[in-house]
């Protein structure tokens, strides 16, 4: 039996769009207590690295970068991408230009009653020649 997967409506496509890239999007915060609220209770990502990374891991690493207040990027990102794949749960992909390097990234979202709330993301390295 295949998987089947639709297409989301385009106010949750707009909704995901706005929060990524994951983490950088400063309107939705930048404190611990803010990235607390955007994660599940058992998120977890695999870097560019293909290390895993575990709640924990990753809301120190953002309390770090943020604590100077002055942490800004200027990432780019194209070819955004979304399907359902259950109820209240969409996968968004994208490619992310950071200066050079370039990664496809992928968000996996449910929402709930706190609204939006990323359950896993990974970043993956493109080959030049992809």
């Amino acid at each position: 039996m295949a998987l089947r997967m639709s297409t989301p409506p385009d106010d949750v496509l707009a909704a995901l769009i706005a929060r990524e890239p994951l983490f950088h999007r400063t309107e939705f915060g930048t404190s611990r207590t803010d990235f607390e609220r955007m994660i599940v209770e058992d998120f977890w990502e695999t870097g560019a690295s293909g290390r895993r990374y575990d709640r924990a891991f990753v809301l120190d690493e953002l309390e770090r970068r943020y604590a100077g207040g002055g942490y800004e990027d200027e990432w780019h990102c194209e070819g955004f991408r979304c399907r359902a794949l259950g109820a209240d749960t969409y996968l968004l992909t994208y490619t992310l230009h950071q200066g050079a390097r370039v990664t496809r990234r992928m968000t996996l979202w449910r929402r709930d009653t706190d609204g939006w709330r990323a359950v896993y993301h990974q970043g993956t390295i493109l080959q030049e020649d992809v």
